[in-house]
């Protein structure tokens, strides 16, 4: 059995290549080949360098790697490093450094640190690209020219002018043949768009000029290219500095490329997922082979990836295919390949360079206000080179990070007698002139109420809070410091700064109890309040400094407009439920009524307070919905179940009175299941029994049976801090956090 399955497995395989892989391959192939030769003579190496490079990248990153369509090869973002590094150090060095360069990639997979490569910020990255795309356009804006490109982006810049006076009339229309190619070949019908448009772009020029016979450069490729593999080469012995830094800037730039071009290849399938450090390991094989056969440095590139995906790749097989028809090519068709001009070439490569200027990823960095870093990069990479104008763009990163840890919100303002102060953000040794000028403002002897809503406190920051705090103590005023979301203060004032993170804050002020909070807030005090007005002095002035001027537009408004509320809720008068807490609900949703037990007295009775509601919330604000909250550890409960109880207060007692009108329910109780005579299975049967009460009031019931009023009973677990809803027959309660279209059919 697991050998016919292991069989079925294979073919199901074969047949998906078959079908997918292999049409994908002959794709991407397709466009690999002009590329490959493109950027090879962009960047001064050898033609066959860039060939073998896309067949070893294709070969063995795609069978090594960790994504299963990412396709890689010799790409344009190292145009501008490989064209420096061959300029200073020739060839043959450069293998060097491509091989080493690769070790140091299979070493950072292996230690599993490729996650890391993504923190560098995207408008580096972008920036780093415009540059180098800029840089390759100007270049071979002069190939194109029938001229050689100079050696910087700036020399390029200044020597256009005079090019385009005298420009070689054929190579010059050969240039701007592939580039009109490349730029209206998307536009025409998708039947044609079948052809890759950089194959049209150099094939169409290409068999112009060989059938007009134009005299103009072609390609050269060497007389048997499988054995011109260059070797690598040490350095000179004063060359060997400037190699180490050569072989990290390759290592680093080609494993930032890969990554994310494999994390946005993901985005593009459904397939397996990218694995990082595998796809850094099989990146860095991959150099390692193609530097010791004399190739280009490898990366993942992202237009073959993306072609490969949408051309219908399922798995690896599709990239090493394409390396297989680049040796194919190579092999047997390398006089045809001599026989592209060089202006063709440079005409796809001054659409391809300017295509890394990115308009998208332009607008959005400029909505993520990165651009100026972009910016930088770019006008960095023009003016100096690559390694240059990547280290001002993160230079630039780094001071617009520290200006905005510095951005901390200080406001100020006088209430009364009292002086608030409200800090937000990221408190550090930046934010620390600003602060220091904020509580200067505040007189000698003033009441000082300071709320911390800061993610992080330093610890320069710290000390001058802390300084000032005393000093103003020391004149006769009070300081009130509250943390909101994490405590920092609090911990480093009593010696304990918080290490690695902050501790969490108490709870929020809008359900924790008094004793929560305010037992850790030392300073939380009222000074003259008698003990037993403390909490509730603290409590109202916290809502007067945090939530008032939070509530303050809802309740404006319903004293404009009034109240209508959505429903009357009827629960029980224990301290620990808090309606509008366990229902998400805020001022006007709610019209509450609350006594000893949730009791509704039947209509008629002699306490008519619960019936004026009653008939109030129905007739005068038309609510739709009634409830019935009890809960979990009920004292009218206990007391009701258990008469010997010392709550039980006697006949005189008013709560003896009151509990007579759930006498309805005791009896309920003791009818019911004698082998369950719980407290609880009480609680239950008394939400049962007030639904039942409020139908004996004529308003009620005749609205319930027009369909214009509903019924409903909630029981609060107080332990568990679960709600759960009585269902539609009445017998049992269900746990809220079912799908609401079934609560809601509890609903009477």
């Amino acid at each position: 059995m697991t050998s016919s399955a292991t069989v079925a497995g294979w073919q199901d395989q074969v047949r998906s290549a078959l079908r997918y892989d292999v049409p994908a391959s002959l794709v991407v192939f397709l466009i690999a080949l002009p590329l490959s030769l493109g950027i090879a003579v962009a960047s001064g190496a050898p033609v066959v360098a860039g060939l073998i490079a896309a067949a070893v990248g294709g070969i063995v990153a795609g069978a090594m790697g960790g994504s299963v369509v990412q396709v890689s090869g010799p790409a344009a973002g190292l145009t501008v490093i490989v064209a420096e590094i061959n300029l200073q150090y020739g060839w043959a060095v450069t293998c060097l450094i491509t091989l080493a360069a690769g070790l140091i990639q299979i070493g950072l997979g292996a230690v599993r640190v490729a996650r890391t490569a993504l923190a560098v910020s995207p408008a580096i990255v972008h920036g780093m690209l415009a540059g180098v795309g800029l840089t390759i356009a100007l270049a071979q804006l002069h190939v194109l020219l029938g001229a050689r490109p100079q050696s910087s982006a700036i020399e390029n810049i200044l020597e256009m002018p005079a090019e385009i006076l005298r420009p070689n009339p054929l190579t010059a229309a050969i240039g701007l043949a592939a580039i009109a190619l490349m730029l209206l070949w998307p536009r025409l019908p998708s039947m044609v768009q079948k052809i890759p448009a950089a194959l049209i772009a150099v094939a169409v020029p290409t068999a112009t000029a060989a059938v007009l016979g134009w005299d103009v450069p072609r390609i050269s490729l060497p007389d048997h290219p499988l054995q011109s593999f260059a070797l690598p080469q040490l350095p000179a012995a004063g060359q060997i500095q400037g190699v180490i830094l050569a072989v990290f800037t390759v290592a680093l730039v080609a494993s930032v490329e890969s990554l994310l071009s494999a994390v946005a290849v993901d985005k593009l399938h459904d397939g397996p997922r990218v694995k990082l450090d595998r796809e850094l390991i099989g990146q860095g094989t991959a150099n390692v082979v193609s530097g010791a056969l004399g190739g280009y440095p490898v990366t993942g590139v992202i237009v073959r990836s993306s072609t490969n995906v949408k051309a219908g790749a399922r798995s690896r097989v599709s990239a090493v295919l394409h390396g297989v028809w680049i040796v194919a090519a190579v092999a047997l068709l390398a006089a045809h390949i001599e026989r592209i001009p060089v202006a063709a070439l440079a005409g796809l490569l001054v659409v391809i360079g300017l295509q890394l200027v990115n308009i998208k990823h332009i607008r959005h960095l400029r909505h993520h206000r990165e651009l100026p870093v972009y910016v930088v990069t770019v006008v960095g990479v023009l003016a100096l080179n690559l390694i240059e104008g990547v280290l001002l763009g993160v230079g630039l990163t780094v001071l617009i990070a520290l200006r905005r840890l510095g951005r901390t919100s200080i406001h100020t303002e006088r209430s009364g007698e009292r002086w608030h102060v409200r800090v937000a953000g990221s408190l550090t040794f930046l934010s620390v002139p600003r602060l220091s000028r904020e509580l200067a403002e505040i007189p000698e002897g003033a009441a000082v109420d300071i709320d911390l809503y800061v993610d992080f406190m330093d610890h320069a920051a710290f000390d001058a809070l802390h300084s000032w705090r005393l000093d103003h103590q020391r004149r006769g005023g009070i300081v009130d410091i509250d943390e909101i979301h994490e405590r920092w203060y609090h911990p480093s004032a009593g010696g304990t700064p918080p290490h690695p993170a902050a501790e969490k804050a108490p709870s929020p002020r809008w359900f924790a109890p008094w004793s929560t909070w305010q037992s850790q807030r030392p300073d939380a005090r009222t000074n003259g309040q008698p003990a037993e007005l403390e909490p509730l002095m603290v409590g109202a002035r916290d809502y007067h400094r945090r939530a008032r001027r939070l509530v303050h537009p809802y309740l404006r408004k319903l004293a404009r407009e009034g109240q209508r509320p959505a429903q009357l809720f009827l629960t029980c008068a224990d301290s620990r439920i808090v309606p509008n807490l366990i229902t998400a609900s805020g001022p006007g949703d709610l019209f509450t009524l609350r006594n000893i037990g949730n009791l509704v007295p039947a209509c008629g009775s002699a306490d008519r307070s619960v019936g004026a509601a009653i008939e109030y919330a129905v007739e005068v604000l038309g609510i739709r919905l009634i409830t019935v909250c009890g809960h979990s550890g009920c004292g009218a409960m206990k007391a009701l179940a258990s008469p010997s109880d010392p709550a039980d207060l006697g006949p005189a007692s008013a709560l003896s009175d009151w509990l007579g009108y759930a006498a309805s329910s005791r009896e309920r109780w003791l009818a019911g299941d004698p082998d369950s005579d719980s407290v609880e299975r009480l609680c239950h049967v008394n939400i049962r029994e007030q639904l039942d009460n409020l139908l004996t009031y004529p308003t009620v019931r005749t609205k319930v049976a027009a369909g214009q009023l509903r019924l409903a009973g909630l029981y609060f677990d107080i332990d568990g801090a679960e709600v759960f809803l009585l269902d539609q027959t009445g017998d049992s309660f269900h746990s809220i956090n079912r799908p609401i279209e079934t609560s809601m059919t509890a609903l009477r």
